[in-house]
């Protein structure tokens, strides 16, 4: 769950993150079709993430958080799937939860498209390719020419050219969250302000799935 939040692709030459902005301190929105309007909410939760690729397929554990380490996110700041956001903000202390989300509802499609070669040469260091960080399988952060940052997933390295897949790792994939609401209330200006404030920071990082959940390593 750390920091779920949707890739949205816009599809012109290249495939890039559309970024959404994060607005001040206090934000109010529509809770989805129950059309309830709520404050920003100080949430934690313990669970565990199951992935599958559709139905009839296996289903994966991929993701859990620690004890000693929940999840915790404040709902309205662009933290988490926007339908895992509205169910969770209505569950109360105490309360379990299983919470299944469609792949439209999660990261949507699988984009074939999202497949890109990039030249070799972006990835050099003083001549030579960082292999430090760039090797396939690794998730690296990206940056076109707008500006906009985004993370990919190395596929392949030649020597001219390094694929790239621009898709989120759970891409095609629906998802059970599974857990335990330990916490649930209104969020403090204080709260709301530090996570603004690691908001410049932090970013999308390794681990959990490619995601940052304020850089805190939640997941085992």
């Amino acid at each position: 769950m750390q920091r779920y939040k949707k890739n949205r692709f816009r599809l012109a030459n290249r495939l890039f993150l559309r970024l959404r902005p994060v607005f001040v301190i206090y934000i109010i929105y529509i809770c989805g079709a129950n059309n309830i309007i709520m404050e920003n909410r100080y949430i934690k939760v313990q669970y565990k993430l199951y992935a599958s690729m559709g139905e009839g397929k296996d289903i994966q554990m991929i993701e859990e958080t620690r004890d000693d380490m929940p999840f915790d996110f404040i709902s309205g700041m662009n933290m988490v799937l926007d339908s895992l956001e509205q169910q969770l903000a209505l569950l109360s202390e105490g309360k379990e939860f299983r919470i299944e989300l469609s792949e439209d509802e999660a990261y949507g499609p699988y984009i074939p498209e999202g497949v890109q070669e990039i030249p070799a040469e972006a990835f050099l260091i003083e001549g030579k390719m960082d292999t430090e960080h760039v090797y396939e399988g690794a998730v690296v952060p990206l940056r076109n020419a707008d500006g906009e940052q985004f993370n990919g997933t190395i596929v392949k390295i030649t020597d001219k050219t390094v694929v790239v897949d621009l898709n989120h790792p759970l891409a095609g994939k629906t998802l059970t969250f599974q857990g335990k609401v330990l916490e649930n209330r209104i969020a403090t200006n204080k709260e709301i302000e530090e996570y603004l404030n690691t908001q410049g920071g932090c970013g999308d990082c390794g681990g959990c799935s490619g995601n940052c959940g304020r850089c805190n390593g939640s997941c085992s």
